[in-house]
């Protein structure tokens, strides 16, 4: 009985989260992707560079516009920062000398 006035719900929809809850949240997104970035200064930057700019990203939401997203925005740059360098240390190993001299 939805009639006389009263609705199949007795309460507003909820205005928390309405999508899934399966996968990792933006905030854990960011964080990961800052470690990543961190840890790519270190080792296997050519991997974790590009691996921290895709968590980074996903992080932000794939918008510019969110100014909070403090860790997401650290993991976008030095994400990019590390794949920078990463290319770059690979060109220099690849020269016929093997480095600048």
């Amino acid at each position: 009985m939805a009639g006389f006035g009263h609705g199949t719900r007795g309460y507003p929809r909820s205005r928390r989260r309405t999508w899934q809850r399966t996968g990792p949240d933006r905030a854990t997104l960011g964080i990961i992707g800052t470690i990543c970035a961190v840890a790519g200064f270190f080792a296997l930057g050519i991997a974790l560079g590009p691996l921290a700019m895709f968590c980074g990203w996903q992080a932000m939401g794939r918008k510019w516009s969110n100014d909070r997203d403090i860790p997401a925005l650290v993991a976008l740059v030095l994400g990019a920062i590390d794949t920078l360098l990463a290319v770059i240390a690979l060109a220099g190993a690849a020269t016929w000398g093997h480095g600048p001299f």
